[in-house]
């Protein structure tokens, strides 16, 4: 099967298309430089090509996107152009989405049909980006995925670990989330494609959870690394765009405990 993977350069997409490829699929990769997904007539001449897309390109800067047009044409339009095109193809299209579409106040874990409301410009737009595909498509899984990290792009555990030789790191213990390797995504997405499951919204994210601080002190140990790390609020570090205080979601065991892969992320950065 012709799989057609858009962000192919991205984090994300530089882990998945080998994974795809390991599955014995025809991996088509794109990038930017192949075609923008904010131009429908570019896309239509690749994405005719494929069997299956999977839609990984989109912008991630979460505090830029507050003022930058940039988000919603990439993350709204540009999805309803791909939503667009794999609905008029007949071609089932995986829509990789994040857990900002929700606000936080959940006291559990968010359940695929929980109710979404975004409090900042990026979940805002990747909202309106599920919209379209749940508008457009028949053929269409939603994978929601939160706080990535991978060895192809700038990410925190990279942050943490460029920061470890200052006099003091503070790290936000107030907002509590599921970290989630590339890696771990990109085989739970290929299991998803190769299980076939009722079309409709899943969870891809690291098991369990942990805020950002007990993120930044796993990340530490398992480096070595002493380091003089200290919680705080939120209100202590102010950020462009609010994020939830809750974004944990329930990945009804589709991806491992976040801890385990998280070590072997750095096992891996080592050798």
């Amino acid at each position: 099967m012709k799989v057609l993977v858009t962000g192919a350069h991205g984090m994300l997409g530089k882990d998945l298309c080998p994974v795809l490829d390991d599955c014995g699929y025809d991996v088509i990769e794109c990038g930017r430089s192949e075609f923008d997904v904010t131009d429908y007539d570019a896309a239509k001449k690749y994405i005719e090509r494929a069997e299956l897309v999977v839609h990984c390109a989109a912008y991630t800067n979460v505090d830029k996107a507050e003022e930058d047009p940039l988000n919603e044409a990439v993350n709204a339009k540009g999805t309803e152009n791909i939503a667009k095109l794999c609905a008029e193809l007949d071609i089932p299209l995986v829509y990789v989405s994040t857990d900002y579409v929700f606000d936080g106040t959940k006291k559990t874990p968010y359940l695929p049909d929980d109710s979404t409301n975004p409090l900042n410009a990026y979940g805002l737009a990747k909202l309106h980006g599920e919209e379209a595909v749940q508008k457009y498509c028949k053929k269409y899984y939603i994978t929601r995925t939160s706080w990535l990290y991978g060895h192809h792009g700038k990410n925190f555990v990279e942050t943490m670990i460029a920061l470890a030789d200052k006099p003091e790191i503070r790290v936000v213990n107030d907002q509590t989330g599921c970290p989630t390797w590339t890696v771990d995504l990109s085989n739970a997405i290929a299991d998803l494609i190769e299980e076939a499951p009722e079309y409709g919204i899943y969870h891809l994210c690291g098991g369990g959870h942990t805020t950002w601080y007990g993120f930044a002190k796993e990340i530490f140990k398992l480096c070595g690394l002493n380091v003089n790390l200290n919680p705080c609020t939120t209100e202590e570090f102010p950020r462009p765009a609010k994020r939830p205080a809750n974004s944990i979601m329930d990945n009804q065991g589709r991806c491992r405990d976040w801890k385990k892969a998280l070590k072997d992320y750095i096992e891996l950065r080592i050798e």
